[in-house]
């Protein structure tokens, strides 16, 4: 689906790299955002974080919308589609899990003690930090359930296996339905994106949602099925350089200072829990998808023309989700590594994840060049 014809699409690739880039980035905001009060430098620390975790929230959205791109309308037979695509993250999301899972356990063994659990994974709960052997085999049972806080990434894996069984059941939908179909489609949706602070800040109930209902009037636009519709829907829309730029930087520039001022705000209440500083940081929310659309639509700007660099692009593709798998755990030690180098704390986030994308990258290609094809696909995808 990546390529018409013998060519291949290379902008994909494009948003492929900058979409993991900032994820790698917003997941190396984490060390900052959980610093425990009383740590060095703990406001320019918080401040740093706010900063680029603000900056970073496009990732998942740039994951999803590519999905759309590439896979609607779905064309072929519904089991092969399902066979293809589940297998292939079904097997490493296990066996990955399975690894974070027992993550503190092997730290036990080498010397490290709780806090060396903590330092790798800001939020591991105290299930973790007791790096108990029966305890991670506890959450090790509840992964066809759900994530644990070792591996709070994983949500993304539920979320895309959700997405490919409804990909089929969409794409119905979506090959007969007309440009204007879709937008209406779109702007539903996009109602619902202003849903999260209604909510909070007015009612938690709306249009026939009430205790004993969760699925209001426009429930079933919801969710990130809009991503899904609106990668699709810009794959084929087509602005000049000049038209993103006049309406990508203000659409970009009002969701990013919604996103950081509210994030600030609601982490600067006292004793402010962890939905209410997610709020602002909600993937299906208006200001998230203004800067979105923007960095979608610049990638398809992006002409490469050096064979090597299209290579590497590729190649992307191919390891894109062993260093999904992976990339959580050399987090850590591409902050310390800035830090180590005295990098200016401004800029620890960004080059500390360049690192760890780099390490993750190079982990990952060469598993797929030592291992037997077989083996690499089942443990890297």
């Amino acid at each position: 689906m990546e390529k018409t014809g013998k060519e291949r699409i290379v902008w994909y690739d494009v948003v492929r790299l900058l979409a993991m880039y900032i994820l790698v980035c917003c997941h190396s905001a984490d060390p900052f955002n959980y610093a425990l009060e009383g740590s060095p430098m703990i406001a320019d620390v918080k401040f740093w974080g706010a900063l680029w975790g603000s900056m970073m929230r496009p990732c998942v959205p740039l994951f999803v919308m590519l999905t759309g791109a590439l896979l609607l309308p779905q064309q072929g037979p519904v089991g092969p589609f399902y066979k293809k695509r589940i297998s292939r993250v079904f097997w490493p999301f296990l066996i990955w899990s399975v690894i974070y899972c027992l993550f503190p356990v092997f730290l036990k063994l080498l010397g490290g003690g709780p806090q060396t659990v903590r330092d790798f994974i800001p939020y591991a709960d105290e299930d973790f930090l007791a790096q108990s052997l029966p305890l991670s085999l506890k959450h090790i049972a509840k992964i066809p359930l759900n994530f644990s806080s070792m591996d709070v990434h994983m949500w993304y894996i539920y979320l895309i296996i959700g997405l490919y069984l409804y990909i089929p059941i969409f794409s119905a939908w979506v090959e007969k339905a007309s440009r204007k179909a879709k937008r209406w489609f779109l702007i539903a949706w996009g109602i619902t994106l202003i849903l999260p602070y209604y909510n909070y800040f007015i009612d938690p109930y709306l249009w026939g949602s009430c205790a004993w209902n969760q699925f209001g009037a426009l429930y079933y636009f919801a969710g990130f099925n809009g991503y899904l519709l609106l990668g699709h829907y810009l794959k084929d829309t087509e602005w000049s350089l000049g038209k993103t730029l006049a309406l990508g930087i203000p659409m970009f520039a009002a969701g990013y200072f919604t996103t950081f001022l509210g994030f600030r705000h609601m982490t600067g209440i006292p004793d402010f829990t962890e939905p209410m500083a997610e709020l602002f940081w909600t993937f299906n929310s208006f200001n998230v998808v203004l800067m979105v659309i923007p960095l979608f639509m610049i990638c398809k700007k992006v002409k490469v023309n050096n064979e090597k660099v299209k290579a590497m692009l590729a190649d992307l593709t191919k390891c894109g989700f062993g260093i999904y798998m992976i990339h959580y755990l050399l987090i850590v030690p591409g902050i310390l590594l800035m830090r180590a180098i005295h990098a200016p704390l401004g800029v620890q986030i960004p080059l500390g994840a360049l690192c760890a994308l780099a390490a993750s990258w190079t982990i990952v290609t060469l598993a797929h060049r030592i291992l037997p094809p077989k083996a690499a696909r089942v443990i890297f995808g």
